[in-house]
């Protein structure tokens, strides 16, 4: 396959030509193995969640139209799309348990290697979730506010979770409680939509899709919306502010993006996966005077920690460490022959590098109990000796730097600078406080709407190409875009999130961002953080007395891989965000859910998905999606 066709990042394809001459295994190499790849399972008519199993449906209209237990196509899509979400749902639910749970522990005194960082955050939350008492002390505050995040996965009551009833947008919260009522008044059935507890909305997914228990579409897919609020408004979230109040809310600030960032002098270590708890200690140890020393013993100038996927943005949010690259980039800052160590947690993770890494001197470090690797080098990670670990971690990278064969180190010299760091209080502060002027420059028409675009990177696409086509196209516009996950890396590397990139953007949001004085790419941090696009969503709908749908925002998941992603796109939906996404996810199976999930669910929530594999088609749809809600609002 030619460079140009597995990405459009130059960095990638100067490695590809040491990839391809020395026969390294990689992604590429293996999705053309495994082709062609099964039609069944694209379309989602596959099912095996018994033995009587596994069952496919023929999706011509022929037979078998049933599997074994009578269920049909339409009944398997659905369960399977159910399934996803949970997955999805969990995985960054979980990942805000852990915060959660740290700062109870810092708040009772019991790890002293954290801290709390952001205690105007704290009190922000502790008012927004009604726990506040200024006769507090900081850690007590700290334990409320903890106690308030776990009891949102722990509670046996009926009703919302309390972050999510603390955080939803007026309108939109009256609107779920419309529905469910809808539900039982014109149906005659009990359908919910407010999350009660982040575990249970999961746990429920995987009792209803159990063999011979939900088989309805409907009753089906409104459980996945249900389950997708617990992590938008529930997990991600807590995850989100805790991590802030823990690490400190990002700031703008300007680092660099690509695999250049890694130094051939000093001591290379990559941190990737999605939790920063650790990644955070390794960056702040790393750069202690002993580890420099440690260092410079073993020949090296330092220890050059940077990031990739969400660990890394995690990091480059609030530390400002420097990061070389997104998801399909594991594999490639490996190949550069200068990585002593990369440092994994948990979720994205390519198994592949276990075996890749022995081609080198490189270290590849499990951490996590959650995720552990054969053929990795794993270092437990707990959180009570965080600083400890964090030291073992850096001196075991530093022990490998004499075995660097200078001969394999190839690593590109492609590297883009990149203002980072838009929380929403950072976005607020530009705007002077209030998100009254972004509202100004919509209504004048300066901007015309907002675009939210998500992760990952997918092989079947060429890496980066959708993201950087669709950003580039809506930016001529008038049309605003943020974003979070591999996209904002891929925005990064591209140069996309300097002020440079103002001469390619139309005359009025030129205008707009140079008035204000920030890109017209706005990096908003990891997976996890696409909470924070809905709490600036809410933000806009409350100050102006609407819901969110009638907004001219729209969402978008170009290059999608993950269960997560379906997670998030779903939970954009339900918020009254429509959705985009490419590659089509595995529904084409059943018509009905898939009129349902682009149509039908248009009348329930206010918004649907939608797929598209042209960027400049994609970009269209978005655009005539956000004139026909201005012109609802009156706008021109």
């Amino acid at each position: 396959m030619k460079n140009d066709k597995r990405s459009v990042d130059p960095a990638a394809q100067q490695v590809f030509n040491v990839m391809d001459s020395q026969g390294y295994d990689n992604a590429w190499s293996r999705l053309e193995k495994q082709k062609p790849q099964c039609g069944y399972g694209e379309l989602g008519v596959c099912c095996k969640i018994c033995v009587m199993g596994p069952c496919r449906i023929d999706p011509f209209g022929g037979e078998p139209s049933r599997g074994v237990c009578g269920a049909d196509a339409d009944t398997i899509v659905a369960r399977n799309v159910l399934r996803m979400i949970a997955v999805g749902a969990s995985a960054h639910s979980d990942h805000g348990r852990r915060p959660a749970i740290l700062l109870r522990e810092v708040a009772e005194g019991k790890n002293t290697d954290y801290k709390i960082t952001d205690a105007e955050k704290l009190k922000g939350v502790a008012q927004k979730i009604g726990v506040y008492d200024s006769g507090d002390s900081i850690l007590e505050m700290a334990g409320k506010v903890a106690e308030v995040a776990l009891d949102c996965f722990s509670r046996q009551k009926e009703g919302c979770i309390p972050f999510a009833d603390a955080y939803l947008p007026k309108k939109r919260q009256e609107r779920f409680e419309k529905l469910e009522k809808m539900f039982t008044d014109e149906m005659g059935m009990t359908i919910g939509v407010l999350p009660r507890n982040i575990d249970r909305e999961a746990v429920d997914i995987l009792q209803r899709t159990h063999f011979g228990t939900d088989h309805d579409p409907l009753s089906l897919l409104m459980q996945g919306v249900r389950c997708s609020l617990s992590d938008g408004w529930g997990g991600s979230l807590i995850a989100t502010e805790l991590q802030d109040i823990l690490f400190g809310t990002p700031t703008v600030k300007s680092v660099q993006a690509n695999l250049g960032v890694i130094d051939e002098d000093y001591v290379n270590i990559v941190v990737s996966g999605h939790e920063p708890i650790l990644s955070a200690k390794i960056v702040e140890i790393a750069m202690s005077k002993a580890m420099k020393e440690y260092a410079v013993s073993k020949g090296a100038k330092g220890v050059n920690v940077v990031g990739m996927c969400c660990t890394g943005n995690e990091i480059l949010m609030r530390q400002g460490v420097s990061i070389a690259g997104n998801e399909l980039h594991q594999e490639l800052a490996v190949m550069t022959g200068a990585v002593e160590a990369v440092v994994v947690d948990v979720q994205c993770i390519f198994p592949s590098l276990a075996d890749l890494s022995k081609c080198f001197h490189t270290q590849f470090i499990s951490t996590s109990d959650q995720a552990k690797f054969p053929g990795a080098k794993h270092i437990q990670f707990v959180e009570e000796n965080a600083d400890r670990i964090a030291e073992d971690v850096i001196r075991s990278a530093v022990d490998v730097f004499p075995q660097r064969n200078k001969q394999k180190v190839h690593i590109p010299k492609t590297k883009s600078n990149a203002i980072v760091g838009f929380s929403v209080e950072e976005i607020l502060k530009a705007l002077g406080g209030t998100p009254q002027p972004l509202i100004d420059a919509i209504a004048g028409g300066s901007i015309k709407g907002v675009v939210g675009v998500v992760g990952c990177n997918n092989v079947k696409i060429t890496q980066d190409s959708y993201h950087l086509s669709l950003t580039s196209e809506l930016l001529k516009r008038d049309i605003l875009v943020i974003g979070t996950g591999c996209w904002a890396i891929a925005a990064a590397k591209a140069g996309f999130m300097n002020m440079d990139i103002l001469s390619e953007t139309s005359p009025n949001l030129r205008g707009v961002c140079e008035s204000l004085g920030i890109p017209p790419v706005l990096h908003m941090g990891s997976c996890v953080d696409c909470s924070r696009m809905l709490v600036l969503a809410g933000a806009l709908a409350d100050t102006l007395g609407v819901d969110v749908d009638q907004l001219p925002l729209v969402g978008s998941a170009p290059e999608w891989t993950t269960e997560k992603a379906v997670s998030i796109g779903t939970y954009f939906v339900a918020s009254g965000i429509p959705v985009h996404l490419w590659p089509a996810p595995p529904v084409l199976g059943s018509a009905t859910v898939t009129k349902m999930l682009t149509d039908d669910i248009n009348g329930l929530l206010g918004a649907a998905f939608f797929v598209e594999g042209d960027p400049v088609a994609a970009a269209d749809k978005m655009e005539e999606m956000i004139i026909e809600k201005r012109k609802a609002l009156g706008l021109s």
